[in-house]
């Protein structure tokens, strides 16, 4: 986390709460207008270009919060970046503001990796499992790997738990081949 990122994440994370937004509302439209940037050269260079005015910058973004329906609250936030050049930061401010609202509200992320989908049950019991860890409610994103053969891989931040039966079988060989 930079300390320019950082300062623009506060700021936005300080209007989201204390406006009372809806947060995965924020985040949702914060990611959709990423990926809108992302998608487009055309447009990260108009945003980019210290050749254009901030007023046509602003009128196109307005074009597209018209057509995606983005709240103005975020809206204003990318306006922001804009006016201060910023708007090619947009994808580590996003991360940051992330982190920095999970900090405050008590979340902590978590990525987890099973062989198989899980159910909401087996959902709920690991995400559990990670609260009576950390304390904190938490975050989970899901993803599928049947490379790991089955269990599951959580990571934690930096701290990865490796639960798979791939895991488990190579620290078996690991302690064979040590012995």
């Amino acid at each position: 986390m930079s300390a320019l990122t950082s300062r623009y994440a506060r700021a936005f994370v300080d209007v989201v709460l204390g406006e009372r937004l809806d947060v995965n509302k924020t985040v949702e439209e914060l990611h959709a207008m990423a990926a809108t940037a992302q998608s487009s050269l055309e447009l990260r260079r108009v945003w980019e270009s210290p050749a254009i005015s901030a007023e046509q910058k602003r009128a196109l973004l307005d074009a597209i919060v018209k057509r995606e329906g983005t709240s103005r609250p975020v809206r204003n936030f990318i306006a922001v970046l804009i006016d201060h050049r910023r708007i090619n930061l947009l994808d580590q401010v996003i991360k940051d503001f992330e982190q920095e609202l999970n900090q405050r509200l008590g979340f902590t992320e978590a990525d987890i990796t099973s062989a198989r989908d899980l159910s909401d049950s087996e959902r709920r019991a690991i995400e559990s499992q990670i609260k009576s860890l950390t304390g904190k409610k938490v975050r989970a994103r899901y993803a599928r790997d049947t490379s790991i053969l089955g269990g599951a891989i959580v990571k934690l931040g930096s701290t990865i738990y490796d639960g798979s039966i791939k895991g488990q079988l190579e620290r078996i060989r690991a302690q064979l081949s040590s012995t």
